[in-house]
């Protein structure tokens, strides 16, 4: 009974480090025997991802452009706040990949997950690979694109679709609305169900990885790490205080101090939509930004601004390529900046919820699924510290939008 009690006391992160512990045990201790349970537990885990990757991201976009058209909308306020969002989003991948590019922890380790495809080579010149990216974005059959793993064009309608139903008359406006906001709640429900088995795929994933290789593939683990946690330093101590202190035109220390209680809340939490209340309170309150804007800005910022989720996915992608022997040519690397953005974008505001949108970002550069096992070992505490470079974007955002509105937030 009262191991029971305990077990009932473990939340999902307990369990996740408990498959990765036994599932390296159980490779270790018994080896490709083990496969028979473990490759079936994997395998079902990666089409559980597969599965709900085109819905959710659909849900998603469609039903946050819909809302966000509510009131002012797209108009001035919710144009400033999306371009931030994007700018500081966009920012952060481009750390990401840089820093991922430059060490390169990847290459030499070798998964034996699975066969690397054949990924295509650029050898046109880099606005003619823009040009050609651009153009596949908008397919002559979405149906077939999306059934061909074509992301990009999903995310490419989606968008367009949102931004319409904010133009339609009232009744069918909110009517579509409305559904489309139930489709994400459906969704959010499902992805929740396919991340409460986790453990169990990581177990299998884990197992199949060290009955192969052995601990050899864990080593460059570390240097993954340190790259991805020097990527979101590096985006929350210069990135964003130089925009808080050029554009802004305030003092990023006062901020710091003003919302130390919610970058510690979402560091405990991992979770910026369990993070926003107290976001609101403190951006509002302690440093003095109006209730007009902290109440539009920091809503939206919790469902599409993800800076540290973009820099992380969009590396964690290219460390799974390296892993693989995959070299990505420039074509291949804008494809995955491009589909971190709207990735984290999609990416809802919980615990793990990467686990669910990275597989789009592997899906539209030909990278293989079952790779992800592998960056899980220290996901908690990078969940963790880019959760709380999320939070500190948003009250950032909320800070600079507001100076640009003319208030005078950390004035005093």
């Amino acid at each position: 009974m009262i191991l029971l009690a305990g077990l009932k006391k473990i939340n999902l992160t307990g369990w996740i480090f408990i498959g990765i512990a036994l599932g390296g045990l159980t490779g270790w201790l018994i080896g490709e025997p083990a496969l028979i349970v473990a490759e079936p537990l994997g395998t079902m885990f990666i089409r559980l991802l597969r599965m709900i990757i085109v819905p959710l991201i659909a849900a998603s976009l469609i039903s946050g452009i819909s809302g966000i058209g509510a009131g002012e909308g797209l108009g001035r306020l919710g144009g400033k706040t999306f371009l931030y969002y994007m700018s500081t989003s966009l920012m952060a991948i481009v750390v990401g990949m840089v820093i991922m590019n430059m060490v390169a922890p990847g290459f030499g380790v070798h998964l034996n997950l699975g066969e690397a495809p054949d990924t295509f080579t650029a050898s046109k010149s880099v606005w003619g690979a823009v040009y050609e990216l651009i153009q596949s974005m908008v397919p002559t059959n979405l149906l077939k694109a999306v059934a061909d793993g074509d992301i990009l064009p999903l995310i490419f309608f989606c968008i367009l679709f949102g931004i319409f139903i904010t133009r339609l008359p009232e009744k069918p406006r909110v009517l579509l609305t409305d559904i489309f906001s139930a489709f994400f709640q459906v969704m959010m429900k499902i992805t929740h169900l396919v991340i409460s088995v986790a453990p169990l795929g990581i177990f299998g994933l884990i197992t199949k990885v060290v009955a192969e290789t052995g601990f050899d593939a864990f080593g460059p683990l570390l240097l993954y790490f340190f790259c991805i946690l020097g990527g979101l330093v590096f985006h929350a101590f210069i990135t964003l205080p130089l925009i808080m202190k050029f554009i802004g035109r305030v003092s990023p220390l006062k901020h710091v101090r003003a919302m130390g209680p919610a970058l510690l809340t979402a560091f405990s939490t991992a979770s910026s939509g369990a993070t926003l209340p107290l976001t609101m309170e403190r951006v509002e309150n302690s440093a003095g930004v109006s209730n007009k804007i902290t109440s539009f800005v920091l809503p939206m910022g919790a469902t599409i601004n993800m800076d540290g989720t973009a820099l992380y996915e969009a590396a964690a992608v290219l460390f799974i390529a390296q892993t693989y022997g995959i070299h990505l040519g420039i074509v291949q690397q804008i494809i995955v900046v491009i589909t971190a953005l709207a990735a984290s974008v999609a990416t809802a505001a919980i615990p793990k919820a990467s686990l669910a949108t990275i597989p789009m970002i592997m899906a539209a550069i030909g990278v293989p699924f079952e790779g992800i096992a592998i960056i899980q070992v220290f996901d908690r505490i990078l969940d963790m510290c880019r959760t709380t470079v999320n939070v500190f974007s948003d009250s950032c955002g909320a800070v600079v939008i507001a100076r640009t509105e003319g208030e005078r937030p950390l004035a005093g």
